[in-house]
């Protein structure tokens, strides 16, 4: 690209360059590239100590022919200028290690959100066991920071249209399910073991895929499901306090998620908005679905006794708990949402993964959770599964392109 203009300083034509030839001859590439040595007795057309500058009306690929009257005239003319180094390296794009360092950031932020979120969302379903109003309580906090983020200024505001409402819809609906399913599971089971279930929902995207929207994936995806599925499979039938509702939760959880991701492609294709806004949209609505069957589940009643309860056995510190755990789910999805703008869908998922692995260790720490070591082989196995699922498509990637190197050359 061009930084600046300056007015032309060397003109080049391609007839000084082609040995003036006067006929019409096919045109190769190489032809264009003037010679920057200084021959005996010819002065330098152009100077080797600074770059050039030339003007976009010279393209690769968009030569034009030659006149074959005998009229002599330029083939191609460009047009170029000498620049400072300086000129250089202000039109040069920001550096790798920049960028690097901003992924870094969003995926520290994004782990360290979710596990603070993981442990208060624990502690208030020990002392208050009622996931749906909790679940209601998380989307209520996120919809309301928004819409004073929105009134305020500090965020833009989305323009959105009933169409976009309508496209969203089936996705919130997959949103509220799974979440709700997630808060139903650790409020029955370790945090640990909701997450090494969640962990297979690669297995959940391959098998719907599949045998609900007909797709096919190559042999590799398929052979990746199975450390995935039975390193699941022997984590939970190793776990020590294992609860059936608490599993059934994590399984609804990641074949809801499921749905959503796909709900996602399919009806947000065309939609110009932004990751942090297009999450509170998705809040707002999963609010309005959710409210009233939290209501109807368990009811004004049932929350009034539980917090007196809670209050007398925790103290002010529950409403504290209440408040970071609604705080920090908004927030931890939001950069989720934001860090997906900024990177690839492969390197989300494998900074999902080892996200997982964040929140399950250092559940397993603070809540000190008894793990038996076939137990913890199961998590692990089903995690490396995962990680593999997450790479298989870039290997196979990497192998074709080989392949097709080799059939090159």
């Amino acid at each position: 690209m061009i930084s600046s203009l300056r007015q032309p300083v060397v003109g080049i034509s391609g007839s000084d360059l082609l040995l003036r030839q006067r006929h019409a001859t096919p045109i190769k590439a190489r032809s264009f590239l003037p010679s920057l040595s200084r021959e005996k007795g010819q002065g330098s057309l152009v100077s080797v100590q600074k770059p050039l500058h030339i003007g976009a009306s010279l393209g690769v690929g968009n030569f034009v022919s030659v006149k074959s009257d005998d009229k002599r005239g330029d083939l191609v003319k460009c047009e170029a200028y000498e620049a400072d180094r300086s000129e250089v390296e202000g039109a040069s794009t920001p550096s790798e290690a920049a960028k690097k360092v901003k992924i870094g950031i969003y995926f520290a932020t994004w782990w360290a959100l979710n596990v603070v979120f993981n442990i208060y969302n624990k502690k208030v379903l020990n002392a208050y066991p009622y996931p749906w109003l909790t679940s209601t309580l998380s989307l209520a906090c996120g919809s309301l920071m928004m819409l004073i983020s929105w009134a305020t200024g500090i965020a833009e505001a989305p323009k959105t249209d009933p169409e976009f409402w309508k496209s969203l819809f089936p996705v919130a609906v997959a949103h509220t399910i799974g979440h709700v399913a997630a808060t139903v599971s650790m409020s029955k089971v370790a945090v640990s073991f909701t997450h090494i279930i969640k962990s297979g929902e690669p297995a959940f995207s391959v098998l719907v895929s599949r045998f609900l929207l007909g797709e096919s994936f190559p042999v590799p995806v398929y052979l990746s499901l199975i450390p995935i599925i039975g390193g699941c499979a022997l984590a939970a039938v190793t776990e020590l306090n294992f609860n059936m509702i608490g599993f059934m939760g994590a399984m609804i959880s990641n074949l809801a998620f499921v749905f959503r991701n796909i709900f996602s492609k399919k009806g947000m294709k065309g939609k110009s908005v932004s990751g942090m806004n297009y999450y509170a949209c998705l809040s707002i609505l999963s609010l309005a679905i959710l409210t009233p069957f939290a209501i109807a589940v368990e009811g004004p009643q049932m929350w009034a006794a539980g917090w007196q309860t809670a209050m007398s056995q925790i103290g002010p510190q529950f409403i504290w708990w209440v408040a970071a755990q609604s705080v920090f789910y908004h927030l931890y999805n939001q950069v989720s949402y934001m860090s997906l703008d900024q990177i690839s869908p492969l390197t989300f998922s494998i900074g999902n993964t080892m996200k997982r692995i964040s929140v399950i260790v250092s559940s397993i720490i603070i809540f000190h959770t008894p793990v038996q070591p076939i137990n913890a082989l199961g998590a692990a196995i089903a995690i490396l599964g995962t990680f593999l699922y997450s790479q298989v498509f870039s290997i196979i990637h990497f192998f074709f392109n080989f392949v097709m190197y080799i059939i090159a050359y």
